[in-house]
């Protein structure tokens, strides 16, 4: 860990406010003292003038949050979290009936209970995607599945129970060259690891956890609209009459909504805006820290706690011990229950997160015990949770 403790130091003394123990940042990372003022600010503006004559100009915010995937401020639409993201992307996708859907049985189980629902009610085909023994997506699988045909393929970068960090880079280049859209659930990666070069379709993601920004706020990201991608419901702010209504009706003539440009279509203007401001600062003080330096910095951290937390006690890390990420999982012993263990890490002033089969029921067999240090978290944080492990 030592080798990227430049950036963890940099980044802590911004968020000097990270209580002490915090090893939760996948589940609820903590705003800094400038996203927390930002969002009160807004808040106290909407109060003085009004909530509609408070409305900022969110471009810079789009624009920092695009540049973390490639994209532009255009391609960004605010929503309230990532899974209402994914259900407005995909809600509205005009995919026709018999089209074959690809995802891994890592998959987010909110997102698995949107796709059954549109495939039962549209006629899609789910198409399982292969993985090896450590719940890696194979390339090699995915491009067999993609020549057997595809229409559609969908992937978390990192899932919510696992620190497994999908070959998204891989998976893009491969869809890219059948022609197959491409969507990314980045709710675990963006500001954890490198999403840049992935190429997606769409980016579906949230504010709270890697960002640092408050709850409430979510986000897509989609460079690569089409025609046949819209919202599930057209809204006044996200979209236009085609012509004029009229005063008088005329039999059997209907009026159409046509979605404006962009990703605004899938946005609607009575968000919590405030929030939105607060993504806004948080991913502009991630571009301030230095994006690079952040990842690697957060690898190292993982790579630490995996080899201290690993046989402590009996538990073992589910995933590869090197793997690049901060979000640890860890499987209990015989007579011990990740439920127990959080507890006693409670009662030790830690905060750890338990992941409950519910979250990825295709993969997960019993709950898991979920480690994520937020950057800059001292050694000693993780040698007490291994104390708190072993008893």
């Amino acid at each position: 860990m030592s080798a990227r403790v430049g950036a963890g130091e940099v980044w802590r003394a911004a968020r000097s406010v990270v209580p002490a123990g915090h090893l939760d940042a996948a589940g609820c990372n903590v705003p800094t003292d400038r996203v927390l003022d930002a969002v009160v600010a807004h808040l106290r503006l909407e109060r003085e003038r009004g909530g509609y004559a408070a409305v900022p100009d969110l471009t810079a915010s789009r624009s920092a949050l695009a540049a973390l995937v490639g994209a532009g401020p255009a391609d960004v639409a605010f929503l309230e979290s990532g899974t209402a993201a994914m259900a407005a992307l995909l809600g509205g996708w005009r995919l026709p009936p018999g089209s074959r859907v690809g995802y891994a049985r890592t998959e987010y189980g909110s997102t698995l209970m949107l796709l059954h629902r549109l495939a039962a009610r549209r006629g899609w085909r789910l198409v399982e995607l292969p993985v090896d023994g450590t719940a890696r997506l194979d390339p090699e699988g995915v491009r067999a599945r993609l020549a057997a045909g595809l229409d559609l393929v969908i992937v978390s970068h990192i899932g919510s129970h696992h620190g497994v960090v999908q070959p998204a880079a891989e998976i893009g280049a491969l869809c890219r060259a059948a022609g197959v859209p491409f969507v990314l659930d980045v709710c675990q990666s963006l500001g954890h690891v490198e999403v840049r070069g992935t190429d997606a379709s769409a980016y579906v993601g949230t504010s709270r956890k890697w960002l640092a920004g408050p709850r409430g706020v979510g986000f897509l990201i989609v460079p690569g609209l089409t025609p046949a991608m819209d919202a599930p419901a057209p809204t006044l702010s996200g979209h236009l009459w085609e012509e004029p209504p009229r005063t008088e009706e005329v039999p059997g003539r209907t009026r159409e909504s046509v979605p404006v440009p962009g990703a605004a279509r899938y946005e609607s203007s009575e968000g919590a805006i405030a929030g939105r401001i607060g993504l806004g600062t948080a991913v502009l003080e991630f571009h301030e820290a230095g994006p690079s330096e952040l990842h690697a910095h957060l690898a190292d951290l993982g790579r630490t706690a995996r080899g201290l937390l690993d046989g402590a006690g009996g538990w073992r890390v589910a995933e590869p011990l090197g793997e690049p990420s901060a979000l640890v999982t860890l499987r209990p012993p015989p007579g011990d229950t990740a439920e127990r263990a959080a507890a006693r890490a409670a009662d030790a002033s830690l905060l750890v997160g338990v992941v409950p089969t519910a979250r990825a029921p295709l993969h997960l067999r019993e709950p898991v015990l979920r480690v994520s240090p937020p950057p800059g978290t001292p050694l000693e944080t993780l040698h007490a949770l291994a104390r708190v492990l072993a008893r």
